[in-house]
Protein backbone atom coordinates (compact mmCIF):
# COMPACT_ATOMS: atom_id res chain seq x y z
CA UNK A 1 0.00 0.00 0.00
CA UNK A 2 1.69 3.32 -0.93
CA UNK A 3 1.78 6.30 1.33
CA UNK A 4 -0.26 9.49 0.63
CA UNK A 5 1.58 11.88 -1.80
CA UNK A 6 2.06 15.24 0.22
CA UNK A 7 1.71 18.12 -1.09
CA UNK A 8 4.75 20.78 -1.76
CA UNK A 9 4.34 22.41 1.28
CA UNK A 10 3.78 19.27 3.45
CA UNK A 11 6.85 18.38 2.18
CA UNK A 12 8.24 22.06 3.20
CA UNK A 13 7.43 21.64 6.77
CA UNK A 14 8.47 18.19 7.51
CA UNK A 15 12.20 20.19 6.81
CA UNK A 16 11.24 24.00 7.39
CA UNK A 17 13.03 23.18 11.17
CA UNK A 18 16.38 22.18 9.40
CA UNK A 19 16.30 25.70 8.26
CA UNK A 20 16.76 26.52 11.68
CA UNK A 21 19.41 24.27 12.97
CA UNK A 22 21.01 24.77 10.07
CA UNK A 23 21.27 28.84 10.66
CA UNK A 24 22.81 27.44 14.15
CA UNK A 25 25.65 25.36 12.60
CA UNK A 26 26.46 27.89 10.04
CA UNK A 27 27.39 30.43 12.67
CA UNK A 28 29.03 27.85 14.53
CA UNK A 29 31.09 26.63 11.05
CA UNK A 30 32.09 30.34 10.41
CA UNK A 31 32.86 31.61 14.04
CA UNK A 32 33.98 28.52 15.75
CA UNK A 33 38.07 28.87 15.14
CA UNK A 34 37.63 32.89 14.98
CA UNK A 35 36.19 32.48 18.38
CA UNK A 36 38.81 29.61 19.98
CA UNK A 37 41.50 32.04 18.39
CA UNK A 38 40.71 35.49 20.54
CA UNK A 39 40.45 32.97 23.94
CA UNK A 40 44.13 31.93 23.22
CA UNK A 41 43.92 28.86 20.82
CA UNK A 42 46.78 28.49 18.62
CA UNK A 43 46.41 27.90 14.68
CA UNK A 44 48.13 24.28 15.01
CA UNK A 45 45.62 23.40 17.59
CA UNK A 46 42.17 24.46 15.96
CA UNK A 47 41.19 21.23 14.09
CA UNK A 48 41.40 19.42 17.84
CA UNK A 49 38.59 21.67 18.70
CA UNK A 50 36.86 20.84 15.88
CA UNK A 51 36.21 17.22 17.03
CA UNK A 52 33.96 18.40 19.25
CA UNK A 53 31.13 17.81 16.94
CA UNK A 54 31.96 14.46 15.14
CA UNK A 55 32.13 12.95 17.95
CA UNK A 56 29.11 14.11 19.28
CA UNK A 57 27.38 13.15 15.94
CA UNK A 58 29.21 10.06 15.90
CA UNK A 59 27.56 8.91 19.13
CA UNK A 60 24.81 10.97 19.60
CA UNK A 61 22.97 10.20 15.82
CA UNK A 62 22.64 6.00 16.48
CA UNK A 63 21.54 6.39 19.58
CA UNK A 64 18.84 8.79 18.59
CA UNK A 65 17.81 6.61 15.73
CA UNK A 66 17.27 3.41 17.56
CA UNK A 67 15.36 5.21 19.77
CA UNK A 68 13.18 7.18 17.66
CA UNK A 69 12.59 4.08 15.59
CA UNK A 70 10.51 2.65 19.29
CA UNK A 71 9.12 5.53 19.79
CA UNK A 72 5.56 6.45 19.77
CA UNK A 73 4.15 9.55 21.68
CA UNK A 74 1.04 12.07 21.14
CA UNK A 75 3.38 14.17 19.18
CA UNK A 76 4.89 11.38 16.89
CA UNK A 77 8.03 9.63 16.41
CA UNK A 78 10.93 11.96 15.73
CA UNK A 79 9.18 15.48 16.82
CA UNK A 80 10.04 14.58 20.07
CA UNK A 81 13.74 14.19 19.45
CA UNK A 82 13.28 17.73 16.94
CA UNK A 83 11.88 19.52 19.16
CA UNK A 84 13.80 18.78 22.32
CA UNK A 85 17.18 19.06 20.57
CA UNK A 86 15.88 22.25 19.98
CA UNK A 87 15.53 23.83 22.99
CA UNK A 88 18.98 22.93 23.78
CA UNK A 89 20.76 24.05 20.64
CA UNK A 90 18.99 27.63 21.12
CA UNK A 91 20.37 27.38 24.62
CA UNK A 92 23.61 26.48 23.61
CA UNK A 93 24.25 29.24 21.17
CA UNK A 94 22.99 32.05 23.42
CA UNK A 95 25.52 30.80 26.35
CA UNK A 96 28.56 30.08 23.44
CA UNK A 97 29.48 34.39 23.10
CA UNK A 98 29.57 34.66 26.85
CA UNK A 99 32.90 32.07 28.07
CA UNK A 100 34.98 34.77 29.08
CA UNK A 101 32.20 35.92 31.58
CA UNK A 102 31.23 32.57 32.33
CA UNK A 103 34.71 31.19 33.50
CA UNK A 104 36.65 34.14 33.12
CA UNK A 105 39.66 32.53 34.34
CA UNK A 106 39.78 29.55 31.62
CA UNK A 107 37.41 31.09 28.83
CA UNK A 108 38.83 28.27 26.07
CA UNK A 109 38.01 25.48 28.52
CA UNK A 110 34.13 27.06 28.64
CA UNK A 111 34.20 27.15 24.76
CA UNK A 112 34.95 23.79 24.47
CA UNK A 113 32.38 22.69 26.69
CA UNK A 114 29.67 24.47 25.32
CA UNK A 115 31.00 24.02 21.87
CA UNK A 116 30.09 19.96 22.81
CA UNK A 117 26.84 20.83 24.77
CA UNK A 118 26.10 22.90 21.30
CA UNK A 119 27.25 19.60 18.76
CA UNK A 120 25.15 17.22 21.04
CA UNK A 121 22.29 19.39 21.26
CA UNK A 122 22.41 19.90 17.37
CA UNK A 123 22.82 16.22 16.37
CA UNK A 124 19.69 15.36 18.54
CA UNK A 125 17.87 17.75 16.31
CA UNK A 126 19.26 17.22 13.03
CA UNK A 127 19.16 13.24 12.72
CA UNK A 128 15.87 12.77 13.33
CA UNK A 129 14.62 14.88 10.21
CA UNK A 130 16.40 12.59 7.50
CA UNK A 131 14.56 9.73 8.86
CA UNK A 132 10.81 12.15 9.09
CA UNK A 133 11.21 12.68 5.68
CA UNK A 134 11.94 9.10 5.00
CA UNK A 135 8.77 7.96 7.32
CA UNK A 136 6.30 9.90 5.58
CA UNK A 137 7.31 10.31 2.14
CA UNK A 138 6.72 7.63 -0.77
CA UNK A 139 9.60 6.23 -2.78
CA UNK A 140 8.52 8.67 -6.03
CA UNK A 141 8.94 11.33 -3.59
CA UNK A 142 11.73 10.74 -1.49
CA UNK A 143 14.20 12.42 -3.72
CA UNK A 144 12.00 15.31 -3.87
CA UNK A 145 11.50 15.54 -0.50
CA UNK A 146 15.63 15.16 -0.08
CA UNK A 147 16.44 18.38 -2.51
CA UNK A 148 13.66 20.23 -0.74
CA UNK A 149 15.40 19.27 2.88
CA UNK A 150 18.87 20.26 0.65
CA UNK A 151 17.01 23.66 0.04
CA UNK A 152 16.38 24.50 3.42
CA UNK A 153 19.79 23.27 5.06
CA UNK A 154 21.20 26.04 2.61
CA UNK A 155 18.97 28.73 2.97
CA UNK A 156 19.59 28.42 6.64
CA UNK A 157 23.62 28.23 5.86
CA UNK A 158 23.09 31.75 3.62
CA UNK A 159 21.47 33.45 6.72
CA UNK A 160 23.45 32.22 9.20
CA UNK A 161 26.45 32.96 7.61
CA UNK A 162 25.72 36.73 6.36
CA UNK A 163 24.27 37.25 9.98
CA UNK A 164 27.43 39.25 11.68
CA UNK A 165 27.82 41.22 8.44
CA UNK A 166 23.89 42.14 8.97
CA UNK A 167 24.94 43.22 12.03
CA UNK A 168 27.84 45.31 11.30
CA UNK A 169 25.14 46.78 8.94
CA UNK A 170 23.00 47.78 11.78
CA UNK A 171 26.02 49.26 13.75
CA UNK A 172 27.75 46.76 15.44
CA UNK A 173 31.26 46.92 15.89
CA UNK A 174 33.49 43.81 14.58
CA UNK A 175 35.64 45.15 16.89
CA UNK A 176 36.05 41.97 20.12
CA UNK A 177 37.86 43.86 23.63
CA UNK A 178 41.27 41.33 24.27
CA UNK A 179 39.94 37.90 25.08
CA UNK A 180 36.58 38.24 24.43
CA UNK A 181 34.44 37.90 21.74
CA UNK A 182 33.13 40.94 19.24
CA UNK A 183 29.38 42.16 19.70
CA UNK A 184 28.97 41.76 16.02
CA UNK A 185 29.34 37.92 16.80
CA UNK A 186 27.65 37.65 19.69
CA UNK A 187 24.09 39.22 18.61
CA UNK A 188 24.39 36.82 15.57
CA UNK A 189 24.38 33.93 18.08
CA UNK A 190 21.12 36.02 20.05
CA UNK A 191 19.60 35.95 16.92
CA UNK A 192 20.19 32.52 15.19
CA UNK A 193 19.30 30.82 18.53
CA UNK A 194 15.52 32.29 18.01
CA UNK A 195 15.24 31.65 14.57
CA UNK A 196 16.27 27.75 15.40
CA UNK A 197 13.15 27.37 17.68
CA UNK A 198 10.82 29.09 15.68
CA UNK A 199 11.85 27.21 12.83
CA UNK A 200 11.59 23.65 14.76
CA UNK A 201 8.10 24.58 16.31
CA UNK A 202 6.71 24.97 12.67
CA UNK A 203 7.55 21.77 11.73
CA UNK A 204 7.21 20.36 15.29
CA UNK A 205 3.04 21.41 14.58
CA UNK A 206 2.53 21.37 11.32
CA UNK A 207 4.16 17.82 10.92
CA UNK A 208 1.54 14.66 11.98
CA UNK A 209 3.27 11.56 11.56
CA UNK A 210 1.93 8.28 11.23
CA UNK A 211 0.89 5.90 14.08
CA UNK A 212 2.52 2.78 14.35
CA UNK A 213 -0.27 1.03 12.87
CA UNK A 214 -1.12 2.88 9.67
CA UNK A 215 2.95 2.96 9.38
CA UNK A 216 3.42 -0.70 9.27
CA UNK A 217 0.48 -0.64 6.57
CA UNK A 218 1.88 1.53 4.24
CA UNK A 219 5.30 -0.15 4.68
CA UNK A 220 3.73 -3.53 4.09
CA UNK A 221 4.99 -4.95 7.95
CA UNK A 222 3.58 -6.68 10.26
CA UNK A 223 3.18 -5.41 13.32
CA UNK A 224 4.79 -8.63 15.53
CA UNK A 225 7.86 -7.37 13.02
CA UNK A 226 9.94 -5.29 15.69
CA UNK A 227 13.25 -5.13 15.79
CA UNK A 228 14.95 -7.02 18.20
CA UNK A 229 18.47 -7.10 16.64
CA UNK A 230 21.54 -5.77 18.13
CA UNK A 231 23.36 -3.04 17.30
CA UNK A 232 26.22 -4.98 15.96
CA UNK A 233 23.72 -7.03 14.14
CA UNK A 234 22.45 -4.25 12.59
CA UNK A 235 26.01 -3.00 11.24
CA UNK A 236 26.42 -6.32 10.10
CA UNK A 237 23.96 -6.62 7.97
CA UNK A 238 23.33 -2.85 6.60
CA UNK A 239 22.86 -2.83 3.15
CA UNK A 240 26.32 -2.68 0.97
CA UNK A 241 25.81 0.33 -0.80
CA UNK A 242 26.19 1.90 2.95
CA UNK A 243 29.29 0.88 2.84
CA UNK A 244 29.87 2.11 -0.55
CA UNK A 245 28.71 5.40 -0.31
CA UNK A 246 30.78 5.66 3.04
CA UNK A 247 33.80 5.81 0.65
CA UNK A 248 32.32 8.87 -1.32
CA UNK A 249 31.40 10.33 2.17
CA UNK A 250 34.95 10.01 3.77
CA UNK A 251 36.69 12.12 1.56
CA UNK A 252 33.80 14.79 0.77
CA UNK A 253 33.45 15.18 4.06
CA UNK A 254 37.18 15.61 4.91
CA UNK A 255 37.49 18.31 2.44
CA UNK A 256 34.75 20.52 3.68
CA UNK A 257 35.98 19.86 7.55
CA UNK A 258 39.39 21.29 6.04
CA UNK A 259 37.21 24.34 4.71
CA UNK A 260 35.64 25.19 8.00
CA UNK A 261 38.64 24.37 10.38
CA UNK A 262 41.34 26.75 7.81
CA UNK A 263 39.50 28.62 5.98
CA UNK A 264 39.73 32.17 7.95
CA UNK A 265 43.74 31.42 8.87
CA UNK A 266 44.50 30.40 5.69
CA UNK A 267 42.79 33.68 3.98
CA UNK A 268 44.06 35.77 6.92
CA UNK A 269 47.09 38.43 5.78
CA UNK A 270 45.91 37.21 2.28
CA UNK A 271 42.63 38.32 1.15
CA UNK A 272 43.10 41.82 0.16
CA UNK A 273 40.25 44.91 -0.42
CA UNK A 274 39.05 44.51 -4.08
CA UNK A 275 38.85 48.41 -4.20
CA UNK A 276 41.97 49.75 -2.02
CA UNK A 277 43.98 46.33 -3.38
CA UNK A 278 45.17 46.35 0.33
CA UNK A 279 45.19 43.40 2.68
CA UNK A 280 42.22 43.06 5.15
CA UNK A 281 42.16 43.50 8.63
CA UNK A 282 41.49 40.69 10.75
CA UNK A 283 38.62 41.72 11.76
CA UNK A 284 37.36 42.42 8.28
CA UNK A 285 39.10 39.33 7.33
CA UNK A 286 36.38 37.44 9.51
CA UNK A 287 33.26 39.05 8.56
CA UNK A 288 34.87 37.96 4.90
CA UNK A 289 35.07 34.68 6.12
CA UNK A 290 31.53 35.01 6.87
CA UNK A 291 30.34 36.14 3.37
CA UNK A 292 32.50 33.11 2.04
CA UNK A 293 30.49 30.72 3.78
CA UNK A 294 27.42 32.52 2.83
CA UNK A 295 27.77 32.54 -0.58
CA UNK A 296 28.45 28.51 -1.30
CA UNK A 297 24.96 27.41 0.15
CA UNK A 298 23.27 30.25 -2.65
CA UNK A 299 24.10 28.16 -6.09
CA UNK A 300 23.79 24.95 -3.48
CA UNK A 301 19.96 26.40 -3.25
CA UNK A 302 19.61 26.89 -6.68
CA UNK A 303 20.93 23.43 -8.43
CA UNK A 304 18.71 22.16 -5.29
CA UNK A 305 15.91 23.41 -7.53
CA UNK A 306 17.00 20.74 -10.86
CA UNK A 307 18.68 18.52 -8.83
CA UNK A 308 16.41 15.69 -8.79
CA UNK A 309 14.75 16.28 -12.56
CA UNK A 310 18.28 15.66 -13.40
CA UNK A 311 18.88 12.78 -11.47
CA UNK A 312 15.87 11.40 -13.26
CA UNK A 313 16.98 11.75 -16.25
CA UNK A 314 21.01 11.23 -15.74
CA UNK A 315 20.86 9.34 -12.79
CA UNK A 316 22.02 9.68 -9.46
CA UNK A 317 25.50 8.82 -10.02
CA UNK A 318 26.63 10.89 -12.56
CA UNK A 319 24.72 14.30 -11.22
CA UNK A 320 26.38 13.19 -7.67
CA UNK A 321 30.26 12.96 -9.08
CA UNK A 322 29.38 16.00 -11.50
CA UNK A 323 28.52 18.02 -8.41
CA UNK A 324 31.95 16.47 -6.60
CA UNK A 325 34.03 17.51 -8.99
CA UNK A 326 32.61 21.33 -9.47
CA UNK A 327 33.89 20.84 -5.47
CA UNK A 328 37.01 20.04 -6.29
CA UNK A 329 37.34 22.62 -8.84
CA UNK A 330 36.13 25.17 -6.51
CA UNK A 331 38.72 24.51 -4.03
CA UNK A 332 41.49 24.78 -6.36
CA UNK A 333 40.26 28.31 -6.63
CA UNK A 334 40.02 29.07 -3.20
CA UNK A 335 43.83 28.42 -3.30
CA UNK A 336 45.20 29.87 -5.88
CA UNK A 337 43.17 33.36 -5.88
CA UNK A 338 43.04 36.77 -2.90
CA UNK A 339 40.98 39.14 -4.31
CA UNK A 340 37.94 39.17 -1.89
CA UNK A 341 35.50 39.30 -4.67
CA UNK A 342 37.45 36.53 -7.29
CA UNK A 343 37.02 33.99 -4.02
CA UNK A 344 33.25 34.46 -4.50
CA UNK A 345 33.60 31.70 -8.18
CA UNK A 346 34.77 28.83 -6.31
CA UNK A 347 33.37 29.22 -3.93
CA UNK A 348 29.95 28.72 -6.00
CA UNK A 349 31.93 25.12 -7.42
CA UNK A 350 31.88 24.26 -3.01
CA UNK A 351 28.15 25.16 -3.33
CA UNK A 352 27.47 22.24 -5.86
CA UNK A 353 29.14 20.40 -4.27
CA UNK A 354 27.47 20.85 -1.04
CA UNK A 355 24.13 20.32 -2.75
CA UNK A 356 25.26 16.80 -3.98
CA UNK A 357 26.96 15.87 -1.07
CA UNK A 358 23.31 16.79 1.27
CA UNK A 359 20.70 15.11 -1.13
CA UNK A 360 22.07 12.34 -2.99
CA UNK A 361 23.69 9.95 -0.94
CA UNK A 362 20.24 10.26 1.19
CA UNK A 363 18.23 9.09 -1.78
CA UNK A 364 20.28 6.36 -2.97
CA UNK A 365 20.61 5.36 0.66
CA UNK A 366 16.87 5.23 1.78
CA UNK A 367 15.41 3.02 -1.20
CA UNK A 368 18.06 0.53 0.20
CA UNK A 369 16.87 0.50 3.97
CA UNK A 370 14.04 -0.96 5.60
CA UNK A 371 11.49 1.14 6.68
CA UNK A 372 11.47 0.21 10.15
CA UNK A 373 15.06 0.23 10.36
CA UNK A 374 15.35 4.18 9.01
CA UNK A 375 16.13 5.81 12.10
CA UNK A 376 19.24 3.68 13.20
CA UNK A 377 20.45 3.04 9.37
CA UNK A 378 20.20 6.92 9.15
CA UNK A 379 21.98 7.06 12.21
CA UNK A 380 25.06 4.36 11.45
CA UNK A 381 25.49 6.45 7.90
CA UNK A 382 26.62 9.78 10.00
CA UNK A 383 29.61 7.82 10.98
CA UNK A 384 30.44 8.40 7.45
CA UNK A 385 30.02 11.88 7.77
CA UNK A 386 31.80 11.58 11.85
CA UNK A 387 34.63 9.70 10.63
CA UNK A 388 36.58 11.49 7.97
CA UNK A 389 36.37 14.69 10.56
CA UNK A 390 37.59 12.93 13.34
CA UNK A 391 40.73 11.56 11.60
CA UNK A 392 41.08 14.35 9.83
CA UNK A 393 40.95 16.63 13.21
CA UNK A 394 43.41 14.10 14.64
CA UNK A 395 45.93 14.57 11.92
CA UNK A 396 45.22 17.88 10.54
CA UNK A 397 47.35 19.99 13.33
CA UNK A 398 50.30 17.67 12.89
CA UNK A 399 50.22 18.04 8.85
CA UNK A 400 49.82 21.93 9.16
CA UNK A 401 52.60 22.13 11.24
CA UNK A 402 54.94 19.57 9.82
CA UNK A 403 53.94 18.89 6.42
CA UNK A 404 52.79 22.31 5.26
CA UNK A 405 55.16 24.32 7.55
CA UNK A 406 52.06 26.51 9.29
CA UNK A 407 50.57 26.95 6.06
CA UNK A 408 46.65 27.17 6.41
CA UNK A 409 46.62 28.09 3.00
CA UNK A 410 48.07 24.51 1.71
CA UNK A 411 45.46 22.45 3.77
CA UNK A 412 42.98 24.30 1.36
CA UNK A 413 45.02 22.52 -1.68
CA UNK A 414 44.52 19.37 0.53
CA UNK A 415 41.06 19.39 0.71
CA UNK A 416 40.61 19.59 -3.23
CA UNK A 417 42.29 16.71 -3.29
CA UNK A 418 39.96 14.53 -1.26
CA UNK A 419 37.08 16.12 -3.25
CA UNK A 420 38.41 15.11 -6.68
CA UNK A 421 38.80 11.40 -4.73
CA UNK A 422 34.99 11.45 -3.68
CA UNK A 423 33.73 12.67 -7.41
CA UNK A 424 35.58 9.56 -8.46
CA UNK A 425 34.70 6.94 -6.16
CA UNK A 426 30.82 7.42 -6.50
CA UNK A 427 31.32 5.01 -9.34
CA UNK A 428 31.86 2.29 -7.13
CA UNK A 429 28.62 2.60 -6.05
CA UNK A 430 26.17 0.12 -6.64
CA UNK A 431 22.39 1.22 -6.31
CA UNK A 432 19.75 -0.90 -5.38
CA UNK A 433 16.14 -1.45 -3.52
CA UNK A 434 15.39 -2.63 -0.02
CA UNK A 435 13.05 -5.88 -0.63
Amino acid sequence: MNKPKLSFWQIWNLSFGFLGVQVGYSLQNSNTSSIFESLGADVSHLSYFWLAAPLAGMIVQPIVGLFSDGTWTRFGRRIPYILGGSLVSALALELMPNCPRLLAFAPLAMGVFILLFMDLSFNVTMQPFRALVADMLDDSQKTQGYVVQTFLINLGAVAGAVLPLVMTWLGVSDEAAPGGVSPHIAYSYYVGGAILLLTVLVTSFKTKEYPPEEFARYNDLSEEKAGSESFVGLVRSAPRVMVQLGITQFFSWAALFLMWTYLKPAITGVVTDHTTGEVLSDGATQTWVGVLNGIYPIPACIVALFLGRIAARCGNKPVYAGCLLAGALGFAGVYLLHDQYALMLPMAGIGIAWAGILAMPYAILSRAVEPRRMGIYMGIFNFTITLPQIVVGLAGGAVVEYCFDREAADMLALAGVFMLLAALSVFLVKEHKAG
